[in-house]
């Protein structure tokens, strides 16, 4: 069976008509004579939305009971096996009640899918997972029900359900998206202008990825090359040379000319990966890329123009910036240039050359790596060259009548290819300068002069000297090219154990270091860095500045530059100080790479303690939000039911009998109790938070404790089965604050507990430690929560029609970890959730 196909409504805030498009587009299909049912649909009480539901055929809801509130969900089952063309299910992002038959909404859709069912469903901006950070610094409002991306970039199709801010504010004014008690409430706050713009911002964004999306694979299914500027795209290519730089904010000024446009910066590596360009110079242009808003990439490819051409179209690109050439005017005239190449071939995509104060100035090359064979084998050519070729002219002297010159000619190269395979270049130039005159002197007619009568001789001579020219060349060649490819192919080895060094180590820095000394067989490795308001010498990284010392591993740390034997500048600000053997020309290159490397986790290590400072912050400031929400929600409905016993008994207007004054009286009572408890709670979560809570603890009975706990709960406490033994040793705690743990648990307990049924109270010892269990039958909760419920201003269901702040689990476990125990959740056997206090015990020896 195919499966069906998904259609999205996707809108920016609640309000906005997705459901009631849903709704229309339904209707539509049923005109056009479509087997279509409602799966689920939620219309919050809006007339106009409901209006639309007459006449379309809705699947029965199932029915489900979760700790005492019945709840409806959508029957998937039901859905499934009624097996219409199209189904419409409302809230794609929705978490369904637990014991449902999947934990969210979009999972039964993928299930109707699968049966071949097309759906048609809503989902808001604030859902998404991958905005949904962004939301909550937007609005200040954490959003729970979320629902991977990747769910809304498989649908079939997706709409932007769209509206202004100013015209759903009026919808909302109206009354047609919030009943008119809550309209002040959400237009000063959620439903701000500014809030409304920035999320209808992100759902434009976000569609327009998903458009593009689709364009880049229609492109590719229909072969499409060419350039459709549907999105101003700037691609900048690096050479990795100092005039990038200059390129990469050229490019960026580019882009910012028009609104959304994105910039790419991309750099060529030959296919042998012998670039010769300088990491630290490459780590730099990525970081001024990313800082700039762009995106830094890397492709492989010996022809440069040809692969630059090939990533721009791959990304669509609609211009490309590339510098004028470093090469002098004599070299362009041999070869044009990169940019001359690319722009003859680019087609329908724009080529800005830029110039740069580098342009025209020649290539300059790294020196080379040193020789293409160790001296060894050099000298073991001269050799070879010396003595075998004189004993080689022995040997053909001997058959002269026997051999004719072009045999002599062939016998003399095969002996200057064994010594270009033995010594290399220069001794086989060397045997063949040598080879020549031997053939001329001993075998080219008159003998035994440098002489040749025949001018065919003469011809044979020189092309023998050139090929043996030729094959010295190739065979060094190839020795230099297997030489560098050996020496990248440990370098690669190298980085690869560091960084694999590097993720496993708890000091990333530290590891680096460590790695760079082992790996080189340095004394001492040090990571300088220039002190504050120092000024850098004229000369780079020299004397007459102050220097500090970040990181050293191994013998006695550089405090300078120039205390170092060898200085790998990573900028003006950081160098590493080498001491020891001096590295190699080519060992440089891998020094360098550790250097940047060095530099990124300086960064990191800088990232990481910042972001230590700020926690503590964004905690205060997560329980000034969360306390500024409590109050503005949790300590109104008291307060006002407070304040309006008390104006009642005080209208003078009105006759009250004692019955009713006395209810008043009541009312006015217990929401001032309630409203004193939430203070009370408030205040000694802000003093945990601050460390500050006031606590005497002492040695304590728990078969103390434990009756005055019940009898604090009054007749809730004959509703609990205590089974304590007498001999369980003492804890150490506050009487009071361990009374007040204890009556917020059993009370959470009995809550959920079904009727008829205690809540058991138990004790035991485990090694140092006194387990207090209070243990529950309901409907427990999951294990993924158990760490949420103890979350401040929470409460793992905002529909089970209990109100509070949720703040007593926060509290209760805050107060027993002041207490030096632990408050741990675990699932009761057979079914509920049974809260376990521990607590230090106290042995008879540790009595005063």
């Amino acid at each position: 069976m195919a499966r069906g196909r998904l259609r999205i409504y996707l809108g920016a805030a609640p309000g906005v008509g997705k459901t009631y498009a849903m709704l229309a587009e339904g209707r539509r299909r049923v005109a056009r004579g479509t087997d279509l049912v409602v799966g689920f649909v939620e219309t919050h009480g809006r007339v106009h939305t409901a209006e639309l539901l007459d006449g379309l055929e809705t699947v029965p809801r199932r029915t489900l009971t979760y700790r005492g509130a019945d709840f409806t969900e959508m029957d998937t089952e039901a859905v499934i096996a009624r097996s219409p063309q199209v189904a419409l299910i409302d809230e794609l992002a929705h978490t369904n009640v637990p014991g449902s038959r999947n934990a969210k909404r979009w999972q039964d859709v993928e299930e109707i899918l699968e049966a071949g069912i097309d759906v048609v469903s809503t989902v808001n901006i604030q859902h998404l997972e991958s905005v949904n950070d962004v939301v909550e610094q937007i609005t200040g409002v954490a959003q729970r029900e979320t629902l991977p991306d990747e769910v809304v970039r498989r649908a079939d199709q997706v709409e932007l359900v769209d509206m202004s801010a100013e015209a759903l504010r009026r919808r909302m004014a109206h009354g047609n998206v919030y009943p008119p008690e809550k309209v002040d409430a959400a237009l000063s706050n959620y439903f701000r202008v500014g809030n409304l713009t920035a999320l209808r911002e992100l759902a434009l964004l976000w569609l327009a990825d998903k458009v593009d999306e689709q364009l880049d694979r229609y492109r590719a299914d229909h072969g499409i090359a060419g350039t459709w500027e549907a999105r101003e795209r700037v691609v900048v290519a690096l050479t990795g040379g100092p005039e990038s730089q200059t390129l990469i904010r050229r490019a960026s000024r580019i882009a910012a000319r028009t609104k959304g446009a994105d910039l790419l910066a991309v750099h060529v590596i030959r296919g042998d990966g012998l670039s010769g360009t300088r990491p630290d110079w490459l780590a730099r242009q990525r970081d001024l890329v990313e800082s700039v808003g762009g995106t830094y990439h890397q492709v492989i490819g010996d022809d440069v123009p040809k692969a630059l051409l090939e990533f721009a179209r791959a990304v669509n690109a609609t211009q490309l910036v590339l510098g004028i050439s470093r090469r002098n005017r004599f070299a362009q005239a041999l070869f044009p240039g990169v940019g001359v190449a690319t722009t003859a071939l680019s087609g329908s995509i724009d080529v800005h050359l830029v110039t740069h104060e580098h342009a025209h100035r020649g290539l300059r090359h790294r020196r080379s790596a040193g020789p293409a064979l160790p001296p060894r084998r050099r000298l073991a050519g001269f050799v070879l060259a010396v003595l075998g070729l004189p004993l080689l002219s022995y040997t053909l002297t001997e058959l002269r009548g026997a051999l004719t010159l072009p045999v002599d000619i062939m016998f003399f190269l095969a002996a200057i290819v064994g010594v270009a395979l033995v010594g290399g270049m220069w001794p086989a130039l060397v045997a063949a300068v040598s080879g020549s005159v031997l053939l001329n002197y001993f075998f080219t007619p008159p003998l035994h002069t440098l002489a040749i009568a025949e001018h065919e001789d003469l011809l044979a001579l020189g092309v023998f000297l050139l090929v043996a020219a030729a094959v010295s060349g190739v065979v060094d060649l190839a020795a230099r090219r297997s030489r560098e490819a050996t020496r990248l192919g440990a370098d690669a080895e190298v980085l690869f154990t560091l960084a694999g060094n590097v993720l496993r180590g708890e000091r990333a820095l530290d590891a680096l270091l460590g790695r760079l000394r082992e790996t080189f067989g340095l004394d001492s490795v040090t990571l300088l860095g220039r002190a504050p308001n120092a000024l850098p010498a004229p000369g780079g990284h020299g004397a007459g500045t102050d220097w500090k010392v970040i990181a050293a591993v191994g013998g006695r740390p550089c405090t300078s530059p120039d205390d170092a034997d060898t200085e790998i500048p990573v900028d003006n600000d950081l160098a590493l100080a080498l001491r020891g053997r001096p590295p190699t020309a080519g060992d440089r290159r891998i020094l360098e790479a550790f250097a940047v490397q060095a530099a990124v986790a300086l960064e990191q290590q800088r990232l990481e303690a910042e972001a230590g400072r700020a926690r503590p912050l964004e905690a205060v400031d997560r329980m000034r939000t969360a306390l500024l929400s409590a109050v503005s929600h949790d300590l109104r409905t008291p307060l006002a039911a407070a304040k309006a016993a008390v104006e009642s008994l005080g209208n003078t207007e009105i006759r009250w009998t004692s019955e009713e004054r006395a209810e008043l009286l009541d009312t006015a009572a217990q929401s001032l109790d309630r409203l004193d408890g939430l203070v009370a709670d408030l205040l000694d979560m802000s003093r945990l938070q601050a460390g500050a809570l006031g606590m005497a603890a002492s040695p304590l009975a728990l078969d103390e404790v434990v009756p005055r706990t019940l009898d604090e709960l009054g007749p809730d406490g004959h509703n609990v089965s205590v089974r304590i033994p007498t001999d369980i040793p003492e804890v150490e705690a506050d009487p009071a604050l361990l009374q007040r743990v204890l009556v917020n648990l059993i009370t959470n307990a009995l809550r959920y507990n079904p009727p008829g049924k205690p809540v058991l109270v138990t004790a035991g010892t485990i090694r140092d430690r006194v387990e207090l269990r209070i243990a529950d039958r309901g409907p427990g909760v999951p294990a993924a929560d158990h760490d949420r419920i103890f979350l401040p201003f929470q409460r793992l269901s905002d529909r089970d029609g209990h109100t509070g702040s949720g703040l007593g689990l926060a509290l209760a476990r805050g107060l027993i970890e002041a207490m030096s125990g632990e408050l741990i959740p675990e699932d009761t056997p057979g079914g509920g959730l049974t809260m376990i206090v521990s607590l230090p015990r106290i042995s008879r020896t540790d009595r005063p």
